[in-house]
């Protein structure tokens, strides 16, 4: 999975397509988010169970743990395949899990006319309806973000048509397994069922070619998600 994404409705229609029976303990805005291109390090909307109920938290998405000594960007996805068993998230994993609301994500491939060029595209549920990542998150309490906050995205391998774009894919959940994941009742056993075969199928979305303007983070707005070509499927 490349590292952008869309998440432009109100966040009270992402709590209602959960049909969630929990309170959101914290205050939210409720007008339209209106994010095309969210891009890794900026700060995005997550929802993750807290004592009491819910909370929606503006996170930044990238996260490493307290140790790592690397000079680079901290992640922003993490292997279904590894992440319950590698040292890297060891800390977030069960008890970290969260749900990042969107609407769609972006990948790229080479350009045919020009290969050293690459062409991308958007992916949205084939209903267009919202969608949630299975995530990971490290958040305190508090007014002011802490730097050690962040999240990742759990990645799958693509399958059927995706496979062409990218051998990656989030792991999208149904609004029923998207519940379960933030339920903190939810065993690590059923958890890491989930994370395994939880992800929806390439069958369940439709994708098209976007304008490249996408590519410059700085580069905002309803445009960035509408079709360029002809779709592909």
């Amino acid at each position: 999975m490349c590292g952008r994404y869309s998440i432009y409705e109100s966040m009270d229609d992402y709590l209602r397509q959960l049909a969630l029976d929990l309170v959101v303990i914290n205050g939210y805005d409720h007008e339209r988010i209106n994010r095309y291109n969210v891009a890794p390090s900026t700060r995005v909307e997550l929802i993750r169970p807290v004592p009491g109920g819910l909370s929606v938290d503006r996170v930044k998405w990238g996260w490493s743990p307290f140790w790592a000594k690397e000079k680079r960007p901290d992640p922003i996805n993490a292997r279904a395949e590894t992440v319950m068993t590698g040292k890297f998230f060891k800390s977030l994993w069960p008890n970290g899990r969260a749900l990042a609301p969107a609407n769609g994500w972006f990948e790229w491939i080479p350009d045919p006319a020009d290969p050293k060029r690459k062409q991308p595209y958007y992916i949205q549920a084939a209903d267009e309806a919202p969608l949630f990542f299975a995530a990971l998150a490290e958040v305190h309490p508090g007014i002011e973000p802490d730097e050690r906050d962040g999240f990742v995205i759990i990645t799958a391998a693509a399958d059927q048509g995706l496979v062409d774009i990218h051998d990656r894919k989030p792991l999208v959940l149904s609004p029923a397994l998207a519940r379960e994941w933030i339920d903190p009742a939810t065993s690590k056993e059923r958890a890491s069922e989930i994370v395994q075969a939880g992800c929806r199928p390439a069958s369940d979305f439709k994708w098209h070619l976007v304008d490249k303007q996408v590519g410059n983070v700085r580069n905002e707005g309803e445009a960035l998600i509408h079709s360029v070509g002809p779709k592909t499927q």
